[in-house]
């Protein structure tokens, strides 16, 4: 067990929920706010390597990941900064899987471990072709990070969960990342059918827009990650305003669901 799952296990094990906010890695001011997360009580964070066709991101995270290319942004470079962060939370990347068959697996595992990096989600990347990317990562001690749909049938979850390190991404809805005015149904129900399952921490992410929805999502899951909230924060108010953002979910989750006392 790495370090990213014996976090989320240690946290659950104290009553309390993760909270995984992800930064757009190469967009301004990113490398702050990974610093700011990290200081205002964020369980991990997932850093996004921009992508020119990002085909499971809305419209705020495509436009932060446009600014990255811009701006000369590469995996290389992304992953050199992450060297220099010295935050004292697991960091997970999120990618798309031509990045990492560009630089193949092996490499793209070990640059990882290098950069400080103990997991990686990479969404385009369905379980029956993993194999072989999987097999690098767990070598190389890369928490594999997979992602559970609101539509799979129920004997396909456990074979998710099964090859799932670090936690399962349970897929709040159907569609791409954005903030939404309710959480989606879909979010709970398919937290509680992977729960059901497995003992890997589940954690919910994709239209989990507010303080009130992580709290909301958490009442079944192990915590929850936030993308857009955090991206469109990051690029109108800078890190200062994703800092205010993450204490005041923090805040939320641990007044909902405090520390037990041993």
């Amino acid at each position: 067990m790495g370090q990213l799952e014996s976090t989320l296990r240690s946290l659950r094990s104290e009553g309390r929920k993760a909270l995984v906010p992800y930064v757009t890695g190469g967009a301004p001011q990113w490398v702050e706010t990974v610093r700011a997360c990290a200081a205002n009580g964020a369980t991990a964070i997932e850093v996004g390597i921009p992508f020119s066709d990002p085909v499971m991101d809305g419209p705020v995270i495509q436009e932060a990941s446009q600014l990255a290319l811009e701006a000369g942004a590469t995996p290389v470079s992304i992953f050199e900064q992450l060297r220099t962060l010295d935050v004292q939370v697991p960091i997970v990347v999120m990618c798309y899987y031509n990045t990492v068959f560009h630089a193949g697996h092996e490499r793209f595992a070990k640059s990882l471990v290098d950069a400080g990096v103990c997991g990686a989600i990479i969404p385009d990347l369905p379980l029956e072709e993993s194999g072989p990317w999987c097999d690098a990562a767990d070598k190389h001690g890369v928490a594999t990070v997979m992602l559970a749909a609101p539509t799979a049938p129920d004997d396909r979850l456990p074979k998710v969960a099964q090859r799932a390190r670090g936690f399962v991404y349970s897929v709040g809805l159907l569609g791409v990342t954005g903030e939404r005015q309710s959480l989606a149904d879909t979010a709970t129900k398919l937290a509680a059918r992977l729960k059901a399952i497995t003992d890997v921490p589940v954690l919910v992410g994709v239209g989990v827009s507010n303080a009130e929805q992580a709290v909301q999502a958490s009442e079944v899951a192990d915590g929850v990650i936030q993308g857009a909230a955090v991206v469109r924060r990051m690029l109108e108010g800078g890190s200062e305003a994703v800092g205010e953002f993450v204490s005041e979910v923090r805040q939320r989750l641990d007044q909902r669901f405090p520390r037990i006392k041993s």
